[in-house]
């Protein structure tokens, strides 16, 4: 889940953000993902590379130089200290990984230069990138690597400023065996195209006694970081779209009575709160045990995103055990994208500071972009080390948690969108306590809208 606090050196991967996914979620919550500081370490079962069939060309004049990079993901701070290590073997450039400590991403990152110290590269959300990029990131758009992951780069006034680091995606997560277990017959996901569908499997899941097949996350950078983003990004399925509502919004051109996404939205939302295994004290949720209960068999469907497999994992799941995402159904049209594709975008971007970075950094820091891509060894490090979905096509490597696993093969056979909708740093906080107060009965459908309409007033410029 992407996160939104970042992790701490030496302290357990835990979840603040799972933005969230941690999300999110990593840290500081910008948009619908981010990945999770509250998740287990992956000490165990640690992926074993092989560094001898390295066919990577390293430039020799780098040798000795020495660049920083900070870290939003926490869940992968572990393994980006792994892949510095050996990346610095391979090259003879020393690569120090930062935790971002208890601040968000853009706040760690400015104390940095202001201090006159910042990292040569960052591991960012969009909506960073975005406020840095003409003032102090390194443009990018000439690099070789945007030929591999074209459709993932971001691109600000046709500059690129950032390497997508690697593609997250979210969605209804099920556990396929507690559903077979309860019904006594055979699951096919793909048979659910539209709410009235998955209604009717809660239904009879219920009648077949899963008194509560829902594990719903209270978590406000879950409900605004992750669900209300398809406000957004749910408008013609893109970053552009998504972009041009809350432009909308903030303009006052655009009524949420009269915008349909927004009650199918909460109609599907509803429906996880009818059936949500703390249906009594929903804000007393708490994230560890919602993964609990999905491992265990309690409940069948939890929302959430591909950064949740630690959480899992941890919980008992096995790789080999069939989890995938079922789409965020909105409405009753089959033929409605959403009710078919999952969400899945670049969540982490990776920027190369021009300020105060030598020449010979930020040449190391491109040699180690480009190691990622074009390496090997930095390719399996990426998928098997880091356990991410790589957003360059030429990285042959699969993911082997079964929610990246499901991820990965939707994107390859055209069942993902790819929509990110860049929102302002606090949207997961003051939206998601707004979305907490609905979740727990205490406001209304009507004055969650005007929340939201408020909000997005507060933002015209």
């Amino acid at each position: 889940m992407s996160n939104y606090r970042c992790v701490k050196k030496g302290l357990p991967l835990l979840l603040s953000l799972a933005v969230t996914a941690g999300l999110f979620s990593g840290c500081g919550l910008r948009f619908g993902f981010a990945s999770d500081p509250d998740v287990p370490g992956n000490e165990e079962g640690k992926a074993v590379i092989d560094t001898s069939k390295d066919d990577f060309i390293y430039d020799d004049s780098l040798r000795g130089t020495k660049i920083t990079m900070l870290n939003s993901k926490a869940e992968i701070q572990v393994a980006l200290e792994e892949m510095g290590r050996v990346f610095g073997e391979l090259s003879g450039v020393s690569l120090e990984v930062i935790p971002c400590g208890d601040d968000t991403p853009y706040t760690k990152v400015i104390n940095m230069y202001n201090s006159g110290t910042p990292p040569t590269l960052a591991i960012l959300d969009l909506t960073d990138i975005e406020a840095l990029s003409s003032e102090k990131a390194l443009e990018l758009t000439n690099e070789e690597w945007v030929k591999e992951c074209s459709e993932y780069v971001m691109d600000f006034d046709s500059k690129v400023y950032s390497f997508p680091l690697c593609i997250e995606g979210r969605g209804i997560i099920y556990n396929k065996k507690a559903i077979e277990d309860t019904l006594g017959e055979t699951f096919d996901p793909d048979s659910l195209h539209s709410l009235d569908d998955f209604r009717a499997l809660l239904e009879r899941l219920t009648a077949a006694g899963m008194e509560t097949p829902v594990s719903l996350s209270m978590e406000n950078w879950s409900l605004a970081g992750h669900q209300l983003q398809y406000l957004y990004e749910t408008y013609d399925g893109t970053s552009d779209g998504a972009a041009q509502v809350t432009s909308m919004l903030s303009d006052g051109s655009i009524s949420l009575s009269d915008y349909d996404r927004f009650d199918q939205l909460l109609d599907l939302f509803d429906t996880l709160k009818e059936y949500n295994v703390a249906r009594l004290d929903p804000l007393g949720a708490d994230y560890d045990e919602m993964a609990i209960d999905l491992a265990d068999g309690k409940t069948a469907f939890w929302f959430n995103g591909n950064w949740a497999w630690p959480n899992l994992k941890e919980a008992g799941a096995d790789a080999g055990d069939e989890y995938g995402f079922l789409p965020y159904f909105m409405g009753s049209d089959e033929n409605d994208y959403t009710n078919t594709k999952i969400q899945a975008s670049p969540s982490k971007q990776v920027m190369i500071d021009k300020q105060y970075a030598t020449e010979d950094q930020q040449a190391a820091a491109r040699e180690f972009l480009n190691w990622i891509v074009y390496s090997n060894v930095g390719q399996q490090m990426l998928v098997d080390s880091c356990d991410i979905i790589p957003a360059c096509r030429n990285n042959p490597n699969e993911p082997a948690d079964p929610l990246s696993r499901d991820i990965y093969n939707k994107i390859h056979e055209g069942l993902t969108f790819n929509a990110a909708a860049i929102v302002p740093s606090d949207h997961w906080k003051v939206l998601g306590d707004a979305m907490q107060m609905y979740l727990a009965g205490r406001s209304s459908r009507e004055e969650l809208a005007s929340s939201i309409l408020q909000y997005w007033a507060e933002q015209k410029n």
